[in-house]
Formats: C-alpha cells, sequence, structure tokens
C-alpha cells in the first residue's frame, strides 16, 4: 500500500453540523453493529468500579517509603489495568481548565475558520472527522483536531489554529508542561520493571521522542444509544496522558468483559500505557481497549496527548526483559511503521498489536 494517501475516501461530512440537524436520528453510517453498541448492562459508574487515582504529590521527594508507595501504586494499576488518574502532577489546574475551554471555543467557531485546518490522512494535522481511510466504514460520532509537538522538525505552529486569540501561545505552554510530566512517569515505569529509570526513555529515543495531541470534540448525539464516539482500540503509541472533560463523563475501559465508565477526578489525568510500552516491556504492562460513548444532553471535549518513541527507531522488547521463560514476543518495527499499519485500519481493538505477536 502507498504511504501518501492522497486524500479521504468518501466527502468529509463534520459531525458536529449532523448533530446541529439530526433531531431524532442518525445517518446510517453512524450506527454501530449491535455487537458494538453501549449497553447499559455492561459498564459500571461508581467508585468501587473507579480506575486508580494515585497522588504524586511525593514521587519526587525525600521521604524513600512514600516514593516506594506510589511507585507501586503506578505498577499496580498498570498491570490490572492498563489505567490509572494522576494528582498533584505539577501542572497548574488554571493552565488545564482553560486549555480545554479554549478548544472548546475552537469547535464553536464558524465552520468556515475551521476548514482552513482541513486534515487528509497523510498525517492527520489539523481538523478531521474520521480515522482510518476504509470507504464505507462505519464512522464514529466525533470530530478533532490534531497537531505535532515534537520532534521539532514536525512542529508548525501555522498547522495550529490562530483563533481564539493567544491560543497558540497557550496550547505550547500546555505541550512542555505535559513532556516533563511524561518524563518523570516514563522513568517510574522503567524502575518498576526492574530496570535504570533512563533505560524507558532511551528506548523512546532519548532527548529526541515524539509527541502529539488530539483534541476531541463530541457533539450531541441524538441517538447515542446507536453511536460511539470513538470505537474501541488500544492507544498505538507510547503512553497518553488525558485531560477529560470535566463535567460529562464519556471514556470507558475494558475490564475483563465488562466496560467501565471512568469517573475523572477533578484536575487530573487520565494515564494509560500504549502499545509501544507493551511491545518494549515485552508484554508485562498491556495496552488496554477503550472507548467514548455520547451524549444527547450535552457535548463533552477531551484533550488526549501521545508521548511517543522517535519515529524511526526500532521498538523491540528491552534485552533485559527478554529471558528464557519469557521470550521476545514481538518483532522490531518502527512506529513510524506501525503508525501508518494504524492509520490505514482505523480503530480496531486490541487486534492491531495483538497481530504483531511472535509465534511461541
Amino acid at each position: 500500500m502507498s504511504k501518501e494517501q492522497p486524500d479521504w475516501p468518501e466527502p468529509i461530512v463534520r459531525v458536529q453540523s449532523l448533530s446541529e440537524t439530526c433531531s431524532d436520528s442518525i445517518p446510517e453510517r453512524y450506527i454501530k453493529p449491535s455487537t458494538d453498541r453501549p449497553s447499559s448492562t455492561s459498564s459500571n459508574f461508581d467508585d468501587a468500579n473507579n480506575i486508580p487515582i494515585i497522588d504524586l504529590g511525593g514521587l519526587s521527594g525525600a521521604d524513600h517509603h512514600v516514593s516506594s508507595s506510589i511507585l507501586k501504586q503506578i505498577s499496580d494499576a498498570c498491570k490490572e489495568w492498563g489505567f490509572f488518574q494522576i494528582t498533584n502532577h505539577g501542572v497548574n489546574p488554571d493552565l488545564m481548565d482553560k486549555v480545554r475551554e479554549t478548544w472548546r471555543q475552537f469547535f464553536h467557531l464558524p465552520m468556515e475558520v475551521k476548514q482552513q485546518y482541513a486534515n487528509s490522512p497523510k498525517t492527520y494535522e489539523g481538523y478531521g472527522s474520521r480515522l482510518g481511510i476504509e470507504k464505507g466504514a462505519i464512522l464514529d460520532w466525533s470530530d478533532y483536531y490534531y497537531l505535532h509537538y515534537l520532534p521539532l522538525s514536525l512542529k508548525d505552529c501555522n498547522k495550529w489554529p490562530h483563533l481564539p486569540p493567544q491560543c497558540r501561545e497557550m496550547f505550547d505552554e500546555y505541550g512542555r508542561e505535559l513532556v516533563k510530566l511524561c518524563g518523570r512517569l516514563i522513568n517510574a515505569l522503567s524502575i518498576n520493571l526492574g530496570l535504570d529509570e533512563k533505560i524507558l526513555e532511551n528506548a523512546f529515543g532519548g532527548g529526541d521522542i515524539g509527541a502529539c495531541l488530539r483534541v476531541n470534540f463530541y457533539p450531541k448525539c441524538p441517538r447515542p444509544e446507536l453511536a460511539l464516539g470513538l470505537s474501541s482500540h488500544s492507544d498505538p503509541g507510547g503512553m497518553t496522558m488525558l485531560l477529560p472533560d470535566d463535567q460529562v463523563p464519556g471514556l470507558q475501559v475494558r475490564k475483563c468483559d465488562n466496560w467501565i465508565t471512568v469517573k475523572p477526578a477533578r484536575h487530573a489525568f487520565i494515564v494509560n500505557i500504549g502499545d509501544q510500552i507493551q511491545v518494549l516491556s515485552n508484554a508485562i504492562y498491556k495496552s488496554v481497549e477503550h472507548r467514548v460513548i455520547v451524549n444527547s444532553d450535552k457535548e463533552r471535549v477531551s484533550l488526549a496527548f501521545f508521548y511517543n518513541p522517535k519515529s524511526d527507531i526500532p521498538i523491540k522488547p528491552i534485552k533485559e526483559l527478554v529471558t528464557t521463560d519469557r521470550p521476545s514476543r514481538y518483532p522490531p518495527m518502527t512506529f513510524d511503521e506501525y503508525r501508518l499499519f494504524i492509520r490505514m485500519r482505523g480503530p480496531r481493538g486490541k487486534s492491531q498489536v495483538e497481530s504483531l505477536k511472535s509465534s511461541e
């Protein structure tokens, strides 16, 4: 398959426009098969079933017992859930609120302003409304905006929105803060794997990692029981830092055979393991399927920040984690190669990373 897909296979329809015109039905293109639809019996929403919430306040402190306890909480969450929330993470809560609400304002700008940033399948960068290029595919009920932070060679602020005013400076500050936070967490994961704290970071490319942002806009949906805002998938990158909507839940995480609706803690980030860390850890840590449900009464905005390996480094299990009892489970593949593989196919549960496994 050609690496350069020239355009989308069909004309792009903005879901926000559909939301404004559809009153009691949705187009057939957005109706999921019955097996994939949200079900009130398969999702739970209570504190007992919420993903772990971890206070990072003492992670870098002098008290060894506190830092060890936090590291253990992170390790347990990675192994049991693949997802956790973090508080006291060091990112200014005011910045978190302002960034999310500024992006909300962007999605409410006139369509002709947003269309200046319409994206293509080549890089996905810009204003988009579908993932994957399969003609006739059933689509998700969402629009999005995708942009690059790192490496600097890919960062092009001219592809970022110019409205609302001062938004570019704010988005840039947010990116710098999250790169620092992701670096702290990747070091914690490395320690928990019994490695030197810089091993995982170095496997990502050291100071030459990749980072990008996808802002998700989930408009109101008149038939939320038939649709999904984002189909079931695991994240293809290294680690994801999600700033959720502070008013409307929507993220669901797969736990065994149940879909757990995450209850976001105030000013917390939701962290999840991506496919690249599953490969590097030789499946000690696993990426986890998740999806997004939609709402008939309220729109949702969330910001997914992806912390990824350098795109041209072959990613394979770290040698210290390969043993006779636990042989290497994955062949080398660069993140660029894997990302192309994902982009051609769109969201497909865990089938993408599982298909890479070596025969055992």
